[in-house]
């Protein structure tokens, strides 16, 4: 793999964090230093992602077992990576992603129950060395966010399982961030909004000092 001139920027985060909010102010934030901005998300990301997605979120295949969701995620993954990620962070454009391989270890991972090795071999197969540079982590009270998921659209798949289901989602994201310390910064994204903002600014900041 060629090395990469761009940096790669993903956020995670359970239902109803207010992902879509934050990733505009980190795009503007990337912008604003000069940076050309990529900005995509998974499952998705290209045509033949976003028919995946469709089929991950929708409820006509309810049921799915788990290790076919796992394979669709990765599938959809490889050819997001291929296609757009990838040519992106080689010419030097910096790729702002909501959600990547994180969210299959809290939610195929923590949530399923598939055995983390699995998924290790997958991503070092579709990824190789390829890691994010930096996630955040938009971490609140699992009633609190699907409350809020509850007043943005009707349940998807995911939306619909059960409060276990989302106590090891959430408990997989930080234990990402406590093995990860580094790469993951958690946010407390049950405060007021301008308090939230204040910490990903500050964590945005400290990276493009460290980064250019």
């Amino acid at each position: 793999m060629n090395e990469m001139t761009g940096k790669f920027i993903t956020v995670e985060g359970g239902e109803g964090a207010g992902k879509s909010t934050n990733l505009d102010l980190i795009r503007e934030l990337l912008e604003a230093a000069g940076h050309k901005v990529l900005f995509t998300r998974e499952p998705g990301g290209t045509p033949l992602g976003e028919e995946v997605r469709d089929l991950l979120l929708g409820h006509k295949h309810n049921g799915m077992a788990s290790e076919t969701e796992l394979l669709l995620m990765f599938g959809a993954r490889a050819e997001h990576l291929s296609r757009k990620i990838i040519p992106a962070l080689n010419a030097g454009t910096w790729v702002l992603c909501d959600r990547f391989t994180d969210a299959t270890y809290a939610y195929q991972g923590g949530g399923r129950g598939i055995d983390p090795e699995r998924i290790q071999i997958l991503e070092q197969w579709v990824q190789h060395d390829l890691r994010p540079d930096l996630t955040l982590v938009l971490d609140l009270p699992i009633e609190m966010g699907l409350e809020r998921a509850g007043k943005r659209s009707a349940p998807d798949r995911f939306e619909s399982e059960a409060h276990l289901f989302f106590q090891n989602v959430r408990k997989s994201y930080l234990d990402i961030a406590k093995n990860d310390p580094q790469r993951v910064k958690v946010i407390d994204a049950a405060l007021p909004l301008v308090q939230v903002q204040s910490e990903i600014k500050a964590v945005v900041d400290t990276f493009l000092c460290s980064n250019g």
